[in-house]
């Protein structure tokens, strides 16, 4: 059975996307599926993944049929361990390499093998091509670029074993996953290791006396950027981190591959400078905002109610409320992510104010990346 989650608006569909890219036609299933048996939307997720909301109980079968056919769900036991998060501009736009190779190879290691199946579906992994995006966040094992022929691996914000070339990297990851499955006893995250099982990981794994890469807080990925072949990405949000069926079938109708990012863009890749002056021009109308000064770079939201039965309000609205009345040409207001409770669902991990409702209204807390 596809597995779902329980939500105040129906079941939650979470739709693990390695690398956090979605081809066309994928893409396009996805939102007929949302459209048929879920409230209409896809949403990003932190993580670089996607979400349906609102399905009927009765119709997850048919929902995760439709995700199936469209190769966006492995099977039940592999599917939760699917969580790769990549540097987005990889292979276009900067960065040592093109680790677009390896998340596949890692990817198929992963769901091919029996022992994954143990990790948690909050476990996850990290690619960085060097820039140091995907270091930032923090991943349970993370194989990062440090010259144009090699990589290291990085386990719990610490390097191990040696350098390997770009082309061993998925298996050096993989022994290192593997390593922590044998000893995690039920432990879901790296960094939930008591003291005795983290020395026993790194003792196997071979701790390194050499610094880890550093990780950088990424730039905005919104606007327009000329890749390496010449060719252009474009970078976009859109409210809410929210896709309409309509705007995600429109997307998918520019035939090029999409990128979800955690901190939910979409770069839509390898387009000619015609073809994308018209992608900007027809679905700009339709919400995706293209502007890295827009409001909508900056502030993320929770459910909220009414689809998350532990929220206070309806934070999404408010927020929609609070961009409307800011002056538009005042540029991005610093990070802010707005809570309906404390759970803190969906927090960026960049340096923001904590936007949380209370019976008194909201409170404003900073909160350090």
């Amino acid at each position: 059975m596809f597995a779902t989650h329980e939500a105040a608006d129906g079941r939650l569909a979470r739709i693990r996307i390695p690398g956090g890219v979605i081809d066309a036609a994928a893409l396009d299933s996805l939102a007929a599926a949302a459209d048929e048996f879920g409230d209409g939307t896809i949403e990003i997720t932190v993580r670089g993944n996607l979400q349906v909301r609102g399905i009927e109980a009765s119709r997850v079968d048919e929902f995760g049929a439709a995700v199936r056919a469209a190769g966006l769900a492995s099977d039940a036991d592999h599917d939760r361990v699917r969580n790769v998060a990549m540097s987005p501009f990889t292979g276009r736009v900067g960065g040592l390499t093109d680790l677009r190779p390896v998340a596949q190879e890692l990817h198929a290691r992963l769901v091919g093998a029996s022992w994954s199946t143990v990790l948690s579906g909050r476990f996850w992994f990290g690619l960085d091509d060097g820039r140091g995006d995907v270091l930032a966040r923090a991943a349970d094992i993370t194989g990062a670029a440090i010259d144009a022929d090699s990589s290291v691996v990085v386990v719990g914000g610490v390097r191990v074993g040696e350098r390997v070339a770009h082309t061993d990297l998925a298996a050096a990851m993989i022994e290192a996953a593997s390593a922590f499955a044998e000893i995690a006893e039920g432990v879901w995250r790296v960094a939930d290791l008591d003291d005795r099982r983290h020395g026993a990981l790194y003792e196997r794994l071979g701790l390194r006396d050499e610094t880890s890469p550093a990780a950088r807080v990424p730039e905005s990925r919104v606007g327009w950027f000329i890749q390496a072949d010449g060719r252009v990405m474009l970078g976009a949000v859109v409210p809410l981190a929210r896709l309409t069926a309509q705007q995600a079938h429109f997307a998918a109708a520019v035939g090029s591959p999409i990128t979800v990012t955690p901190e939910r863009e979409l770069l839509i890749g390898d387009l000619d400078e015609a073809v994308a002056d018209t992608v900007v021009r027809v679905l700009a109308p339709l919400g995706f905002v293209f502007d890295a000064q827009s409001p909508w770079t900056a502030l993320t939201a929770c459910t909220g109610a009414p689809g998350c039965g532990k929220s206070l309000t309806d934070v999404r609205g408010d927020l929609g409320l609070h961009v409307a009345g800011l002056d538009p040409e005042a540029g991005p207001p610093h990070p802010e992510h707005w809570l309906g409770c404390d759970r803190g669902c969906g927090t960026p991990t960049r340096s923001h104010v904590r936007v949380l409702a209370s019976s008194d209204g909201y409170i404003r807390t900073a909160r350090h990346g």
